[in-house]
């Protein structure tokens, strides 16, 4: 299941005060995967040049994490919204505060989501406060990876290719099936799309 962009509003609205709203912001709009949103450094991101690099991710055995290199063809470079920008420099500003409070010095080169320690938040810490999240919200229940699908719905009327390379998808064939099939309307919109590309006569009454 995906949300449509209504509930994903909707989600965002309520989670807007939420720790690790950011996160969420980043997966629903940007299309992230969980463990590249939780492998995030800060030196990946140019904030007032508007980018994100992807280059690491978090994966979770049993317990235990690693950090280790995207899917094969996953490495890309995301450019960042204007709202994106703001949201992350507000995140940043507010974890600085934090870690001063508790007599900490932040580290430029941290991730950029973390406990309220400083300490590598755990991917399943993100699933299961997303759950939490959902409930809140009084939302359709769906995973983490259902609202990065999302991103390709909201990127309805995009040329594919760029959809391809903000998911990070290795090939154009995954993006294809997921853009066209995870919302009944994105397949009708390239449909009547398509059909609007072919120059037609006037019909006579």
């Amino acid at each position: 299941m995906v949300w449509t962009p209504e509930q994903t509003g909707a989600f965002l609205d309520s989670a807007a005060q939420d720790p690790l709203y950011a996160l969420y912001h980043l997966i629903a709009l940007r299309g992230l995967r969980r463990g590249e949103a939780v492998g995030l450094s800060w030196t990946d991101l140019d904030l007032e040049g508007g980018w994100l690099l992807v280059h690491e991710q978090v994966v979770q055995l049993g317990w235990r994490t690693l950090r280790t290199t995207p899917k094969a063809g996953s490495e890309r470079v995301l450019a960042l919204d204007a709202g994106t920008a703001r949201v992350l420099a507000e995140h940043r500003q507010r974890r600085v505060a934090e870690l001063r409070y508790l007599g900490l010095e932040p580290d430029a080169t941290a991730e950029v989501f973390t406990r309220a320690d400083g300490q590598l938040v755990h991917p399943d810490y993100v699933t299961r406060h997303f759950g939490r999240l959902i409930k809140q919200a009084g939302l359709p229940p769906i995973r983490v990876h259902d609202l990065r699908h999302g991103a390709a719905t909201l990127a309805s009327g995009v040329e594919m290719k760029v959809v391809q390379d903000m998911l990070g998808h290795s090939s154009i064939t995954i993006t294809s099936d997921t853009y066209t099939s995870v919302l009944p309307q994105v397949a009708r919109s390239a449909a009547e799309a398509t059909a609007g590309m072919v120059p037609r006569a006037a019909k006579t009454p």
